[in-house]
């Protein structure tokens, strides 16, 4: 069973944004101005510029392959199993630590009003994200939502009247002091690098998208675009409001400071009766951790989802609820979030979990080369890191330099949990895990195996994204030959259409013929009984051509199926010819004609069928067409004796067909429609669905 796509655009942004603003705002200023004093805005700043590299590779592969696990999944198919067990099994400890440490907020913060126990608090608030989790994706993000929402809007109000004290004249207490701000660095240049490390935490919510992926809707376009928002509103809040907290306190209190925003509002918000800016904090702070606790256990739970889907955890762990969410899996991570709440401590986890995340980065941005060296026809991402592979390199780099600097403690946690890891790998998986990953690709250009089913898999995704909002399928669908045969061989059969689309294209016959002869990797994924789909790629012509063969008898053509060769009458041929600079758009449609050839009943419908037009309707058949006749007394009769052009349509309609007489044709502007003319029209379903109503239903 599939996960729902129910996350938008904002649910992205919320989760993201969401899962940043806890410790990260209103615990480590003050903590981290130990190590580098007022230069902590600096590091903030160099934190958010080092992630962006990792984030631009997460977003690629993300888009390629939305699936549950994140980096798990990413370093598994790029790096194979073991690479995908370290990754998966680190990066959910690391992100168990930091979900544990922002629940741990949640009962810090209340107690400043209220006399209850810190870690039974937090212990309370996991059990209900549990549950909330349980109960649906759709209504964990609602909250999500609400809690950024809150959140942000009290930050913003912070900043802004921190600013408006710093440098106005309104509070004579409060002022720009340079004193404040020397010296700038108090540990120099390992005492920033060190910081910009130990603050890498506060932006680690941001690639937790990767691992929901799976239930975003439009994920080509709401990831990036989600996680580039959430990076410029975040560090934006991180640094402005460092900057007021630097400026208010002086980094002599801010270095002592647990609690450094609670303390810099008690002098702001004069403008509001005592203490209300205190409390108006302290509720931002609870929205802060519980919204960073409530995104942590949805994008946590989804790691051993993914890693029991592929047998390096129990297939338990990949069921699926009624709910359509991981039950076992968020019970198991929750679980472990308690754990962890009742047995460790706050300080040590963040540089722990920062540690652990920069080997991960390291690994995800060295992913991101092998798949596109690896040249992989159905690895196809929606959108591409900038700067490839520069960015990456960079990345690698910068991520291996700040974890040197993190010292040895973090390294040799590092260093643990990656053995652990691999003993894991080496007794459980490494003899239920038969795959290899993408690097094995790139290795057959050198002359080594490769692993083919990675491509299948991959086609499969491929299909369940669909086809980019500019991919002219319904054009090549509507200018689509149909050939209606009694028998042939296939070597003729392929000759022939060779012939006619070589002579359509301008292009070599004897080429193409080939070409559609071949095999690839990717064809056990386009088989389905009595169906072929045979395609070709060719340079710089103006649009893709399909032609479509139909037998009732079939027609014998050889088949391989897991290395064995059988022959199988085939009774739909599908020949497909695309730009050989555009092959991606080629596997895209591809997957879309499989789409169509899984329909109910299709091989007998579509044989049913006598005319090209008819053909042609069924094939575009999803709400996205309409025919109908032009008859004297029904709402029809206004398209008589008028031209095409005339006629007012919906713009995002196209009629393709005009019949008339037993005969069809493609009308032009200049077309005067006749009495009994049946047109076809297609489009997109909405403005579809106004036509049907207003010249079919009305009859």
């Amino acid at each position: 069973m599939k996960l729902k796509k129910e996350l938008g655009l904002f649910d992205v942004f919320a989760i993201s944004t969401g899962s940043m603003f806890s410790s990260g705002f209103f615990l480590l200023p003050g903590l981290a101005a130990q190590y580098t004093g007022p230069s902590v805005i600096l590091a903030y700043f160099l934190s958010g510029l080092l992630i962006m590299p990792a984030m631009f590779s997460i977003a690629e592969i993300s888009t390629a392959l939305p699936r549950s696990g994140g980096a798990y999944f990413f370093l598994d198919r790029s790096l194979g199993p073991m690479m995908g067990t370290i990754g998966g099994i680190g990066t959910f400890i690391a992100l168990l630590l930091k979900t544990a440490f922002a629940l741990v907020g949640i009962g810090a913060y209340a107690s400043i009003f209220w006399n209850i126990p810190i870690k039974e608090t937090a212990v309370v608030f996991a059990l209900a994200f549990a549950v909330l989790n349980i109960f649906g994706t759709s209504k964990s993000s609602s909250i999500q939502k609400v809690l950024v929402v809150g959140l942000l809007v009290v930050l913003g109000a912070f900043i802004v009247d921190g600013f408006w004290n710093i440098f106005s004249d309104t509070n004579a207490s409060i002022g720009f002091n340079k004193n404040n701000y020397t010296p700038f660095f108090t540990g120099g240049f390992h005492g920033l690098i060190f910081t910009t490390g130990f603050v890498f935490v506060s932006y680690l919510g941001l690639t937790k998208i990767a691992s929901v992926a799976e239930e975003i809707k439009n994920p080509e376009r709401n990831i990036p675009l989600g996680m580039g928002l959430s990076l410029l509103v975040t560090g934006l809040i991180y640094v402005l409001g460092v900057f007021v907290m630097v400026t208010i306190m002086g980094n002599e209190a801010l270095s002592k400071d647990l609690s450094p925003v609670a303390t810099a509002a008690q002098q702001l918000f004069s403008w509001l009766p005592a203490k209300t800016g205190l409390y108006i904090i302290v509720i931002a702070a609870l929205f802060a951790f519980a919204s960073t606790g409530n995104a942590g256990l949805l994008a946590t739970s989804r790691y051993p989802l993914a890693m029991g889907r592929d047998k390096l955890f129990s297939k338990k762990f990949s069921k699926i609820s009624r709910w359509g969410t991981p039950v076992p899996a968020i019970i198991l991570t929750a679980s472990l979030i308690i754990l962890c709440i009742i047995v460790l401590t706050e300080e040590g986890i963040v540089k722990l979990a920062s540690s652990f995340q920069l080997f991960i980065f390291m690994a995800i941005n060295f992913a991101v080369i092998v798949f596109r060296k690896s040249k992989i026809a159905s690895y196809d991402p929606g959108y591409h890191s900038p700067l490839y592979p520069w960015m990456q390199i960079f990345g690698i780099i910068s991520s291996l330099a700040l974890m040197l600097y993190m010292g040895w403690a973090a390294i040799a946690f590092t260093v643990i949990t990656v053995i652990l890891a691999y003993l894991w790998y080496m007794f459980f998986v490494r003899s239920k895990v038969k795959r290899e990953g993408a690097i094995y690709h790139w290795f057959a250009l050198l002359g080594k195996h490769q692993h083919d089913e990675l491509e299948n898999e991959f086609m499969m995704i491929l299909r369940e994204k669909g086809l980019r909002q500019n991919d002219p399928f319904n054009q090549t669908i509507v200018r689509s030959q149909v050939h209606f045969i009694d028998n042939a061989s296939f070597e003729d059969l392929v000759q022939n259409v060779s012939n006619s689309i070589a002579q359509e294209l301008k292009v070599d016959r004897t080429s193409l013929n080939e070409e559609f002869l071949k095999t690839t990797p990717i064809e056990p994924a386009l088989l389905i009984p009595e169906v072929s789909l045979l395609y070709a790629k060719k340079l710089d012509i103006n649009h893709p051509v399909l032609h479509i063969v139909l037998c009732k008898k079939g027609i014998e053509k050889q088949i391989e199926i897991h290395g064995k060769i059988n022959r199988e009458k085939i009774k739909i041929f599908f020949f497909l010819v695309n730009d050989e600079n555009n092959p991606k758009q080629q596997l895209r449609m591809l997957s879309s004609l499989i789409d169509i050839a899984e329909r109910d009943h299709f091989i007998k419908d579509i044989l049913s069928l006598k005319k090209a037009r008819e053909v042609t309707e069924y094939l575009l058949h999803d709400k996205q067409y309409i025919s109908f006749p032009l008859t004297k007394g029904e709402p029809s009769h206004i398209f008589i004796n008028k031209k095409l052009m005339e006629i007012k349509l919906p713009q995002d309609v196209l009629v393709v067909f005009v019949d008339r007489d037993n005969s069809s044709f493609a009308p032009k502007g200049q077309t005067v429609l006749l009495e009994n003319d049946v047109l076809t029209i297609v489009g997109e379903p909405k403005s579809i669905n106004k036509l049907y109503d207003q010249f079919i239903i009305q009859k």
